[in-house]
């Protein structure tokens, strides 16, 4: 109805829905703030240099991450997600038991580097909010093994930089690291509890849980230093 009031009106009502970040931002100073209020250790980070996140997630630790504007909608787009090395098959039951405390058999879905999609999927093609599965190629299941269901498919989300240009940065830095253009991508959250918003309630999450770092804005924190 309000579409069609709105074209009785002279206003064109359609819209093409090229990314999901419309929920509400927090600047570095708010993140600080929050920071400060929990005592913890963390640095300041170029988001131009991403090699040291690459880096945590190559070494097999879980990375929360926090930037931007929330996603709206059921899935976590990289703006409140935590991610993982799909590489390594036991990270399921490594980010099930120790982050989301949920179920072992609960699945895990995939973010992939846009333009890599056929390489890694039968019928292959972006798909930016995690909506559509894809028959994952058998000659690739063993690369992927933490992200592939049992029935060989798989939920993927496609990302440019153009929409998101940390979480891409951090895919493009750790596709050069291991050849593999594909990370564990979870929501921020905990199993029975709304994806993260504020930052305290990242900050919450994280010391709350086993995730090993987290990047918040443009800050780094890393439980090694605790």
């Amino acid at each position: 109805a309000a579409m069609e009031r709105s074209r009785q009106r002279g206003v064109d009502p359609r819209f093409e829905l090229k990314h999901a970040y419309y929920g509400p931002n927090f600047e570095d100073e708010e993140i600080e703030t929050a920071l400060s209020k929990v005592k913890v250790a963390y640095k300041r980070i170029d988001r131009n240099d991403v090699g040291e996140i690459a880096d945590l997630l190559v070494e097999k630790n879980v990375v929360g991450l926090y930037t931007g504007r929330n996603e709206f909608g059921a899935r976590a787009l990289g703006a409140r997600s935590i991610l993982a090395d799909p590489r390594h098959a036991d990270m399921l039951d490594i980010v099930n038991a120790s982050v989301k405390f949920r179920e072992p058999w609960r699945p895990f879905a995939p973010v992939i580097l846009e333009g890599y999609e056929d390489e890694y999927f039968v019928d292959g093609r972006p798909s930016r909010f995690m909506m559509k599965a894809f028959t994952v190629r058998e000659e690739k299941r063993h690369e992927i093994p933490a992200v592939v269901h049992v029935d060989g498919t798989c939920r993927p989300q496609s990302i440019s930089r153009e929409w998101n240009p940390l979480y891409h940065d951090i895919l493009t830095a750790f596709h050069q690291k291991t050849g593999v253009p594909v990370l564990l991508n979870t929501s921020f959250n905990v199993r029975g509890e709304p994806i993260v918003c504020r930052p305290i309630e990242a900050l919450r999450c994280y010391m709350g849980t086993g995730m090993d770092a987290l990047v918040i804005g443009s800050f780094l924190l890393k439980k090694a230093d605790l």
